[in-house]
């Protein structure tokens, strides 16, 4: 999922309950939900590096522990540098303002873990995928039934948050008390919303997956058929189909169960395997792609001097929509090739239009 929905449903969780028990809950399942993806400072070391460790050892189950304690040892240095403020302040005297309540640290250090296995499964539920049994095992495993960004989502964790503060203001100014905690009806009803969606989700993706296997494609069986979400509608699915020659890709509407209603369909066949594509494919970017990928298509264009340039894709990050209005490829990667098949360049994302020659 998106930072911002690990991060509200981290202040939500923590607002349902869980900030009565100790102090510094909300701080440390915020912060736990949204930990695993420290991994995004692989980017640093370049797009291959970054795409190679991306929901990686951070989103592991043998890596959660280390990321929750990580966690609790910010929290705490934030504890120690917020309780030095406050006694300088009052001339060496704990005033008692932060936390309200004492902080429980084994009690926090599994909300940390709580926190960071929440965060790998909300990353599952989407089409990208986790790797939970890395590094023992590397397979990429995902549900595929929720957007990585889902408004629904967002919308539910922020309403949660925002109405009760709102609340409270106006309780002020009528001069009610104000209580210690607050938000916590609202904060369990947007968790329970979340569960909603991915229910309905999950029950209409069962469907959709259902439509696309019971149909042949150009005379062909399927091999394999998934449907991805779209961002808002439930019902509205991206399907994928690989048979022996070809993939097709078509919309899916699975509350008729009807695949491509609007006859949008596109078919991308399989190029054929030749000694460029394999020099692709063994190259740094070509392995970790094809690690990663679950439809993947590479295709090549020849540059000027005998050079090739391969383009990778993952259909499960596109649709017959924009294929058929010619939008760029998602996630895509390149690999530049000389004449005598040695990499030039490589790197995630779309290729340049020109690669010039290092010669």
């Amino acid at each position: 999922m998106d930072p911002v929905t690990h991060l509200l449903t981290g202040a939500c969780v923590s607002r349902a309950g869980l900030n009565r028990k100790t102090g510094l809950a909300t701080l440390t399942l915020t912060l736990a939900f949204e930990a695993p993806d420290i991994d995004s400072i692989y980017y640093f070391g370049g797009s291959v590096t970054g795409l190679q460790h991306h929901r990686g050892i951070t989103h592991s189950l043998i890596g959660a522990p280390f990321v929750a304690a990580g966690v609790i040892a910010i929290v705490y240095g934030v504890h120690r540098w917020r309780s030095a403020r406050q006694k300088n302040a009052t001339g060496g005297k704990s005033s008692g303002a932060f936390p309200r309540l004492p902080p429980n640290w084994k009690l926090l250090y599994g909300y940390a873990l709580l926190g960071t296995l929440v965060h790998l499964f909300q990353d599952f539920t989407n089409n990208y995928g986790v790797r939970p049994f890395a590094p023992f095992n590397p397979k990429w495993y995902a549900w595929d039934i929720v957007f990585i960004v889902d408004p629904i989502m967002l919308l539910a964790l922020f309403l949660a948050l925002v109405l009760p503060a709102l609340m409270a203001l106006v309780s002020e100014e009528i001069g009610s008390k104000k209580p210690q905690f607050r938000g916590r009806g609202a904060a369990i009803f947007a968790l329970l919303c979340l569960a909603a969606v991915i229910l309905v989700r999950d029950f209409e993706h069962r469907r959709a997956v259902n439509a696309l296997n019971a149909r042949t494609y150009h005379g062909e069986d399927p091999l394999r058929v998934s449907a991805f979400p779209q961002p808002i509608n439930p019902f509205s699915w991206n399907g994928v189909v690989e048979t022996r020659d070809f993939f097709q890709m078509a919309p899916v509407d699975s509350g008729s169960g009807e695949v491509d209603p609007l006859n949008m369909d596109v078919v991308r066949f399989k190029p054929e395997e030749t000694s460029v594509t394999l020099a692709a494919k063994k190259s740094r970017l070509g392995r970790v792609y094809l690690d990663w990928a679950r439809y993947p298509l590479v295709t090549t264009e020849k540059l000027e001097g005998g050079r090739y340039q391969m383009q990778f894709e993952d259909l499960r990050f596109e649709s017959a929509e924009g294929v058929a209005q010619h939008r760029p490829p998602v996630l895509a990667g390149y690999v530049v090739v000389d004449p005598q098949l040695r990499v030039e360049e490589m790197g995630t994302g779309l290729p340049p239009d020109v690669v010039p020659s290092r010669k």
